[in-house]
């Protein structure tokens, strides 16, 4: 009697599981077929809700949830020859791919980084494939993007951390992990982290680390990236970049970037206007893939919110940095202007 009377709650537990997989099988089926009348057959939301029996706001939640998880990838074809002007403008002068977001300069900066952050991950998912090596910066942009990330499962597929997180103050493995494991998620793939500062002390020291294994095995899986994302660094954005604002580089560390005429930064490698950086004596204690490596990713994602990053994604311009720029309307009409703000 004991025994059967232990057996009850797994019953019941496998009962609830069993309960709760069938709905979910059929809120992704009923999703799936009002996205395919919605998307397909051009039914309104009223015709879809006659036809499931349901009401038009449970049809207008399951459209939402088509997109959540990956039913329906919203895209807006433009080819080149029809691209706005921006967008033709700036694949022109920088030989990169450019994904404009329309926002008012009236916005505040806070709505035009949420409104990039969901035209940037809807972008990336298409592009994003199996068997591939990710490489993701952490920062305010790229933690804004991965909020926004859609389901899209891949196989064999690696998010790997470009540059460590660490300071005096936290090892920040909590804020870099959150923003990889929400990429991880979207595409099923396998996170590795990078425990290591964004900066040492010393040369030496970074030197000294980059010879052992542990260590080595991160930067050879960032040697075999088939994909970066990144946002640009500034120090004087409206939303600060999180390596300036989150105690990254102390007051000697600043002056110097300012009197070598830094302009800003990817992944915490530091670069000048005209995209020159080995002389940088902080690049050699920062943790971020060498540029050189960084451009021999074959595609690099950069997206830009803010005028104020201006001079910085100039920088990365003529550093040959990105492939794609996903970036505000305000920000690419200033890009385009001749002289820079």
């Amino acid at each position: 009697m004991g025994e059967d009377s232990a057996t009850e709650p797994d019953r019941g537990d496998r009962a609830a599981r069993y309960s709760n997989a069938e709905a979910s099988r059929s809120r992704g089926s009923d999703a799936l077929r009002a996205a395919q009348m919605y998307y397909l057959q051009d039914l309104t939301m009223n015709a879809i809700a006659r036809e499931l029996r349901t009401s038009r706001s449970t049809v207008s939640r399951l459209l939402s949830t088509a997109r959540e998880t990956g039913l329906v990838e919203i895209q807006v074809n433009n080819p080149q020859l029809r691209a706005p002007s921006l967008e033709h403008e700036i694949r022109r002068r920088f030989s990169v791919e450019a994904h404009v977001v329309p926002v008012s300069e009236l916005v505040r900066d806070s709505e035009v980084l949420e409104r990039v952050a969901i035209q940037a991950a809807r972008t990336i998912g298409p592009l994003v494939e199996s068997d591939a090596v990710i490489g993701v910066a952490w920062g305010s942009t790229l933690s804004a993007v991965s909020q926004h990330l859609a389901r899209k499962l891949t196989h064999d597929t690696t998010v790997v951390q470009l540059n460590g997180a660490g300071n005096t103050q936290t090892t920040g493995i909590a804020y870099a992990s959150e923003i990889l494991q929400r990429f991880g998620h979207a595409y099923g793939a396998r996170v590795e982290q990078f425990p290591v500062p964004a900066f040492f002390d010393h040369a030496e020291t970074k030197t000294a680390m980059w010879a052992e294994r542990s260590v080595r095995r991160i930067l050879e899986l960032q040697e075999r990236m088939t994909m970066a994302i990144f946002g640009v660094g500034s120090t004087n954005s409206g939303i600060p970049s999180h390596v300036y604002s989150g105690g990254y580089l102390d007051d000697a560390d600043l002056l110097a970037l300012n009197q070598e005429r830094v302009v800003g930064d990817v992944a915490t490698m530091f670069f000048r206007a005209d995209g020159s950086h080995r002389d940088l004596l902080i690049n050699q204690r920062g943790t971020g893939p060498e540029l050189e490596l960084l451009r021999r990713v074959p595609r690099r994602i950069c997206v830009v919110s803010g005028e104020a990053k201006l001079s910085g994604l100039r920088g990365a311009l003529a550093a040959g940095l990105p492939t794609d720029l996903i970036l505000d309307e305000a920000t690419a009409r200033w890009l385009v202007q001749d002289e820079p703000r």
